[in-house]
């Protein structure tokens, strides 16, 4: 983790949740690699953290260790909102970096304060809560109504910055509600398929627009996987 000056578009970051007002010293720019964890699930919580830009993963735990994706931020956000309002000092979800990434993070005893008085940082707050709540009702029904090919292509479409997919495939089958073995088998199978390619470094996408279709094609209908191809699922 770097910690950087604030910058003209930091600044841009905290009026958008009119907190223009909160002391400079109170606020921090932070940058984080591809792959560093920005919020460790159990650790204390510090403040509210609002993402700048770029790619970071929300997971949780199992006690067995095996890690579930539970959303993703692209360029908004906020992290530490629900610890926040729930009084927890705790995180609740490991926030990792896919890309690098870049957030500003407000001290919690300055949001608390703004929580007393400022109406529009609670405007946007529940715009953020509720836009979580939609993305998990979607997530919810891509896991019951689509195939676990699809689920993968949703997946990747997600997780491959540049078209480069290479992120852990213990956790891919815990996200995507199947074992590691038959995700390792749909990844050879869109490789032939000419969907994928796989290289040292991961898998590259050589064909986004098929990739993108395969995520889309379950939505919205139910699961028809062919009974003679019973999907193996994770124990």
């Amino acid at each position: 983790m770097e910690r950087c000056e604030l910058e003209e578009r930091h600044l841009a970051k905290l009026a958008e949740y009119n907190l223009q007002g909160v002391a400079r010293e109170h606020c921090a720019a932070l940058r984080y690699r591809p792959g560093e964890v920005i919020v460790r699930e159990g650790d204390e919580i510090e403040g509210l953290a609002l993402t700048v830009r770029r790619l970071a993963k929300v997971s949780r735990s199992t006690p067995g260790g095996k890690n579930l994706i539970l959303c993703y931020y692209l360029s908004d956000g906020m992290m530490g909102e629900i610890e926040l309002l729930t009084h927890q000092r705790s995180a609740t979800t490991t926030v990792t970096a896919i890309s690098d990434f870049e957030c500003v993070s407000v001290d919690r005893a300055s949001v608390a304060e703004q929580l007393r008085v400022n109406i529009p940082f609670w405007q946007r707050l529940g715009a953020v809560l509720a836009d979580k709540l939609q993305r998990s009702s979607e997530n919810y029904a891509l896991s019951s109504l689509c195939s676990a090919q699809e689920r993968l292509c949703a997946y990747i479409c997600k997780n491959a910055p540049g078209g480069l997919f290479c992120d852990q495939l213990t956790d891919v089958a815990c996200s995507v509600g199947t074992s590691y073995r038959h995700v390792f088998r749909l990844l050879a199978d869109l490789c032939r398929e000419g969907v994928l390619q796989k290289s040292r470094q991961g898998y590259r996408v050589k064909c986004p627009e098929e990739l993108a279709r395969r995520a889309q094609a379950g939505r919205g209908t139910t699961k028809t996987d062919d009974p003679n191809k019973r999907e193996e699922t994770a124990p």
